[in-house]
């Protein structure tokens, strides 16, 4: 066996230990899975992944809180949204996210929803069904988010795009969330229009130590570009579903402190 074929044995063993149910309750991905409704389902995982820096406790007992100022039906409420039902939201906070932040994000997908079935269609605004990753779709999705008038400047710093070079982890996670499709019970498989072979892994600080660890990371930064060097390397790997592999790095990187 060559040395790739046994990293790559390595790696789909490792995969395969975390991407199963029980990884489910100690992840940011456990709140969407609070809910059946498509657009909950969304709009749950997309603030999950939004609020997923730090402590991941932290991470899921925000998104919760969040959700349950919501009357736990997101889509609904959002729909709904009316200056007295806003008034709920406005002491939320969780780390830099405020209310001035979130009462955009409401507006955004109040806006959203009344012309779309699903949030999918926003990342679709910059994306041509032949190009070879998503990127395009985030530097879509950012331009069509900030799209409203008087967007808070603040609140920029929330979302993020290829166009300045961020990995756009957590976006990246969060279509993961929503793409893949391996009836594994962790990642929803409800977006169809986006192929997960389209997918960038999601790159933070652990992943990107444990792929320099196996050599299937060069560059230094921790960049988009770095993001775009790993997923290559997966995708030598499998070239239809090169995020599976997310589950390895992470799991090694966060759990096993590789």
């Amino acid at each position: 066996m060559t040395s790739t074929e046994s990293l790559k044995a390595f790696l789909i063993k490792k995969a395969a230990e975390y991407n199963q149910p029980s990884f489910i309750k100690d992840d940011p991905i456990s709140i969407p899975h609070l809910f059946s409704k498509q657009q909950d389902i969304e709009i749950a995982g997309f603030f999950a992944s939004i609020f997923a820096w730090g402590n991941r406790t932290t991470i899921i007992k925000k998104t919760r809180e969040l959700m349950e100022l919501m009357d736990m039906a997101p889509h609904q409420f959002i729909l709904d949204s009316s200056p007295q039902k806003l008034q709920q939201l406005t002491a939320f906070k969780h780390r830099t996210f405020n209310a001035t932040d979130l009462l955009y994000f409401i507006e955004f997908l109040h806006q959203h929803y009344h012309a779309h079935k699903s949030l999918e269609a926003a990342f679709l605004k910059g994306m041509n069904k032949k190009d070879e990753t998503i990127e395009f779709g985030l530097r879509g999705f950012y331009d069509y988010f900030f799209s409203l008038e008087d967007v808070p400047y603040r609140t920029r710093k929330h979302i993020a795009t290829p166009a300045r070079g961020s990995t756009c982890k957590r976006l990246s996670m969060y279509l993961r969330w929503m793409v893949r499709r391996d009836n594994k019970g962790v990642d929803f498989g409800i977006w169809k229009k986006i192929s997960p072979a389209q997918l960038i892994c999601p790159m933070d600080l652990h992943v990107a130590r444990v792929a320099k660890k196996f050599d299937l990371l060069q560059r230094t930064q921790t960049d988009w570009l770095a993001a775009l060097e790993l997923t290559k390397w997966l995708r030598q790997l499998d070239p239809e579903d090169p995020a599976r592999f997310d589950f390895a790095l992470f799991g090694l990187g966060v759990m096993e402190k590789f």
